[in-house]
């Protein structure tokens, strides 16, 4: 009711006849979880409202909608994100979170039963506007893809629940997102269109882990259409999309990487809980294991011995929820310039979840990343030098264009015996088992964590002195922190550029649009001595930690029997064959014998060269 309202009052405003008043319209649409039906308690609601062609997205939807809905007491946190890859307003509607998208087509009037799913709905639209039909129209083509759809949602519902207790189910931080997860999903159950959930479960580990990335998983081929002109995922024709490193393509037309913010590091992250997945399944066939060890939490904190914290402060809560929402749309881009800039020697582990001391009476939060060198790359005493790239991020953050004062940022380096209490899960266990080193690596070792300490204390110290201070204190106090935080130490610290074999790493703070009086941006360093990382490859006990049985095994069939897996292990034959084709000869192939391998049952199989 509210936007149909709104849609009259802009037909009004733009003086329309009353016959068109009465007949303007608007439809709403959910799509993502919700429309699978995959849901949970405390899920949004992903919804998108179609408006006639003079309804505007930048004028009507994120000027008027907007005033209409900041005036209603049932609409709290409301926050218009205008400037994102799919424009989207979001709030909490009587306590419920939505995330609404708009559509402007090209009808003057929208019809009470207006079809999504027909092409013609994406003639004479941008390409925001395509991206967010494109959420309705996916959803639908999986559910019309799949053999059985309450299967899938079992399935799926206990892959999502998998992918949140292992840390891998966020797609702004460069891992996969609920329309990636359905869609790998979708396509084990085409390949195993008469399995149970427990079989699925099991078998979607099987052939993700065997799955020779880039090539692309696809639930249908892709379809083109030269009138409409929309630009496909084609490795072939885009140079953009060969640089995807986990590509998982939308069904619906136009056909997209649902995958695109995927990285190295963060690739290396999902493959690792694949891994851990399938080692767990192979247990379970073998009555080695039960199910509820599959859902073990990962425990990110026990896993690296180094991390990047973004502390993230406002002056309030809304102030808090705006600037961190910018932030964290800009962690992805740490991650890949932290990749770029050491040549892919030292990769990043992104915690989504965010964390807060509840100690702390102030608007803040704070966001881990997992550092570790790749493997293979063991060269004794390898230090990395990030201060550039750290002051690169702290740049593009603040180009924030709602800045205002008291939204501040600190990057600080932490090493595990530094990670605070609050930040692991109740009734876990904060261990530090010891690593057995020599005495020389041993005296190294104590003065880099001396002079950790002592420069993350001074950051930490900042951060307090910020978090303490009263909402209503004097802005120039707050200045006068950021001016102390630019300490003798950090100017007297030159930045030398080593070896690969010998960086350096250092910890940065920032207000990011400075104080009055500076020339500068604002940033601030806090030298630190260079510093090492030790091998991550020997502590194989974070992967299996102690928890309670979970109630999600109650969703799970009985595992098949030895002679089943057998019988379905000659549906992945060829899964080899595929992984040595690169994507440009994978697509050439696909295009081939698609007609042919998707049945109207779905029965799929992998064999010989024969792929989808």
């Amino acid at each position: 009711m509210i936007v149909k309202e709104w849609v009259k009052k802009v037909t009004i405003q733009k003086g329309y006849s009353e016959q068109m008043v009465k007949e303007a319209n608007a439809v709403l649409f959910t799509f993502g979880s919700y429309r699978l039906g995959v849901h949970g308690p405390g899920a949004d609601i992903d919804a998108l409202c179609i408006g006639p062609s003079y309804v505007k997205r930048e004028e009507e939807f994120f000027v008027m909608l907007y005033g209409a809905l900041s005036e209603m007491e049932e609409v709290t946190e409301l926050q218009p994100v205008p400037d994102a890859h799919v424009p989207v307003m979001k709030f909490k509607f009587r306590g419920l979170p939505i995330d609404l998208l708009y559509a402007s087509v090209s009808l003057p009037v929208i019809p009470p039963d207006f079809d999504i799913s027909q092409g013609s709905v994406l003639c004479d639209v941008d390409e925001a506007t395509v991206r967010s039909l494109n959420g309705c129209r996916v959803a639908d083509q999986i559910l019309r893809l799949v053999p059985n759809a309450e299967i899938f949602r079992k399935t799926l519902r206990c892959l999502k629940y998998w992918a949140q207790r292992r840390g891998v189910y966020s797609n702004v931080t460069g891992l996969l997102g609920g329309v990636s997860w359905a869609l790998l999903v979708a396509r084990v159950c085409q390949l195993y269109p008469n399995a149970v959930p427990s079989m699925l479960v099991s078998r979607f580990f099987r052939v993700f882990t065997q799955w020779q990335w880039p090539n692309p998983v696809m639930l249908c081929a892709i379809e083109n259409d030269d009138n409409l002109g929309f630009a496909v995922w084609d490795p072939r024709k885009n140079p953009r999309d060969r640089s995807h490193v986990m590509p998982i393509i939308t069904p619906a037309y136009p056909c997209m990487n649902s995958s695109y913010n995927v990285s190295t590091s963060t690739l290396r992250v999902i493959m690792e809980q694949f891994q851990f997945g399938n080692k767990i399944c192979q247990e379970i066939e073998l009555n080695k294991a039960s199910w509820s060890s599959l859902f073990e939490p990962f425990q990110f904190f026990e896993a690296y011995t180094r991390y990047l914290v973004v502390d993230i402060v406002a002056d309030d809560d809304d102030d808090l929820r705006l600037w961190k929402g910018w932030i964290e749309s800009r962690l992805r881009q740490l991650t890949l310039k932290i990749e770029r800039d050491t040549k892919g020697m030292l990769q990043c582990h992104p915690n989504p979840c965010e964390y807060a001391d509840p100690s702390i009476q102030c608007a803040h939060c704070a966001f881990y990343m997992g550092l570790s060198r790749k493997e293979g790359m063991k060269i004794r005493g390898q230090k990395f030098d990030i201060r550039g790239t750290v002051d690169e991020f702290m740049h593009e953050i603040g180009m924030y264009t709602q800045w205002k004062s008291g939204m501040d940022l600190a990057v600080t380096h932490v090493r595990k015996k530094e990670i605070p209490l609050y930040v692991f899960e109740q009734g876990c266990q904060k261990t530090r088992p010891p690593t057995p080193i020599c005495a020389e690596q041993q005296d190294q070792s104590d003065k880099n964590d001396s002079e950790v300490c002592t420069t993350t204390a001074s950051l930490v110290g900042q951060l307090k002195r910020k978090y303490h201070s009263v909402g209503g204190a004097d802005v120039d106090s707050f200045k006068s922190v950021r001016r102390a935080s630019v300490s003798p130490a950090c100017e007297e610290a030159s930045i030398q550029l080593h070896d690969d074999a010998n960086f350096g790493l250092t910890n940065c703070s920032t207000s990011p649009h400075g104080s009055e009086g500076s020339t500068v941006s604002g940033n601030s360093c806090a030298a630190v001595g260079t510093i090492g990382l030790v091998d991550e490859t020997s502590l194989p006990g974070c992967l299996m930690p102690n928890v309670e049985n979970d109630p999600i095994r109650t969703i799970l069939e009985q595992a098949p029997s030895e002679s089943v897996v057998e019988k379905d292990e000659r549906k992945l034959e060829g899964i080899e064959s595929l992984a040595s084709s690169n994507c440009t000869e994978f697509m050439e192939v696909a295009e081939v014998v698609a007609g042919t391998i998707l049945t109207e049952n779905g029965d799929i199989r992998l064999s010989g060269h024969e792929v989808i």
